[in-house]
């Protein structure tokens, strides 16, 4: 495969600005990703992590012939713990369960599975040899039970965060306790009770804390330092933070926190009309709900509609907008769809540019609604390159994936239409077109419009949608 000549740029969270991608090995890229804790259905905020870094690596592909996409599943938590014994099941049980829920629910939205998904369970091992090596080099002690990792002991603590003494300590998610050296330490192992799951180590029966299993998990499986880390701007500090410490306390540079790895990038957080989700507002949004009103490329494009380094505020609106132009480009499948894709055509200047620079969604989309209002005058000879256009931008996007006639039985499902009274009136009004009764034949296209029916005709037959 020859590689595509690009000027990828990404913001780094790390350094603070846009700059251009540049792999450590062309031929190979590497990227980790941060994903759920599964103890309860997936949300609209981690769908949005997954559809952001999803389109990441759908571009990467794009442009360099091999790029391994690993994503991560936390199946060992307090959070799990807690959830297991309220219904009173094994932890195995709830992650499980969870695990493959979210990957079914991912999957409705196009997202692809990760070449790699590690389980938290099944890297103990190397945990423990990482906090081990991080004891014997004096960067975390033992105190009864526990190791935690001594903050001071790195320089570079809070570079990627940005953040003070003050903010780290205030920021930190680990208890302050009197077996600290100080205040900002956290965990790296913690003791169990025989009624919680818990391993055999050096320092006794327990469990890693968070923020091991990702920098045991991404050396054991891209090796270090590998291309790109991600996740949620909510996992800046502690959890990255955190990584970046171990992991150059250990197996990378102490001096270098890109030998761990090179560019960081972050998604922006989901609100719901405005307001931060939350189980005491009662507005978390799963997507297991959403997808019974909205086909999940619909919530894909909506996710995607704006820049995933901002904000994203879920609304109705945004949802409707996007199966509105879903609608449109699907329609414009169907009436191509004897057409062949110029196999030579390339991504059009204008997506190209939108997706290379910092993964920019919402201008892409805007290329989208702009060919979609184009396409009424381009000539027969322009249909072949622009369905290839449209099929190479929306394969960038993760949409247009399904069947065109199969992606508009999802409203006929849900609209409370009967379809096969439809297509009863549909082939009688071509049995009518037949022998030239062109009155009846009128007389069903208007019950159908009213029905709320758009028909479309062709040589080969009629095919219908609704309005």
């Amino acid at each position: 495969m020859v590689l595509i000549v690009q000027s990828l740029k990404i913001y780094n969270t790390l350094e603070g600005n846009k700059e251009d991608f540049i792999p450590l090995d062309k031929s190979h890229v590497k990227i980790y990703a941060c994903g759920p804790t599964v103890y309860n259905y997936a949300h609209i905020g981690n769908a949005r992590m997954a559809v952001v870094f999803d389109t990441l690596v759908r571009v990467l592909r794009y442009s360099y012939p091999k790029v391994t996409y690993v994503s991560n599943i936390t199946d060992i938590d307090d959070k799990i713990i807690d959830a297991a014994k309220e219904l009173n099941v094994s932890i195995g049980d709830i992650t499980q369960k969870y695990t493959n829920i979210y990957n079914e629910d991912m999957s409705k939205l196009s997202v692809l599975h990760p070449d790699i998904q590690p389980k938290a369970t099944e890297y103990i091992p190397e945990m423990i040899d990482l906090i081990s090596d991080l004891i014997a080099k004096e960067h975390a002690y033992e105190r009864e039970g526990h190791v935690l990792f001594h903050v001071p002991s790195y320089a570079n603590y809070g570079l990627l965060s940005n953040r003070n003494r003050e903010e780290q300590i205030a920021g930190s998610r680990v208890d302050v306790a009197p077996f600290k050296k100080d205040p900002a330490d956290f965990v790296l192992w913690k003791p169990s009770t025989s009624e919680q799951p818990g391993w055999d180590s050096p320092w006794g029966f327990g469990r890693p804390g968070w923020h091991t299993e990702c920098s045991a998990m991404s050396e054991k499986t891209l090796g270090l330092p590998f291309d790109i880390h991600g996740g949620g701007r909510d996992l800046t500090f502690p959890h990255h933070e955190n990584e970046i410490a171990q992991s150059c306390c250990s197996s990378a540079d102490i001096n270098n926190p890109n030998s761990y790895a090179n560019y960081w990038m972050h998604n922006g957080f989901v609100t719901v009309d405005g307001e931060k989700m939350s189980k005491s507002l009662g507005n978390i949004i799963l997507v297991k709900d959403l997808a019974e009103d909205f086909d999940g490329e619909v919530i894909r494009l909506a996710l995607l509609s704006s820049h995933y380094r901002q904000g994203l505020d879920w609304n109705e609106q945004i949802a409707h907008q996007s199966k509105k132009l879903l609608d449109k480009l699907y329609n414009i499948l169907l009436e191509l769809s004897d057409i062949k894709s110029d196999t030579n055509e390339s991504l059009p200047d204008e997506v190209r540019d939108s997706l290379f620079d910092d993964l920019n969604t919402p201008s892409a989309i805007t290329y989208l609604n702009k060919i979609a209002k184009d396409y009424k005058n381009i000539t027969d000879d322009q249909k072949s390159s622009f369905k290839s256009k449209l099929l190479l931008t929306s394969s960038l996007l993760g949409i247009l994936q399904a069947d065109p006639l199969k992606w508009f039985e999802f409203d006929n499902d849900s609209s409370g239409i009967d379809s096969e009274q439809v297509e009863k009136l549909i082939a009688e009004r071509m049995m009518a077109k037949e022998v030239k009764d062109f009155e009846k034949a009128d007389q069903i296209r208007n019950e159908l419009d009213a029905m709320g029916v758009i028909l479309k005709d062709s040589n080969s037959g009629s095919e219908w949608t609704l309005k």
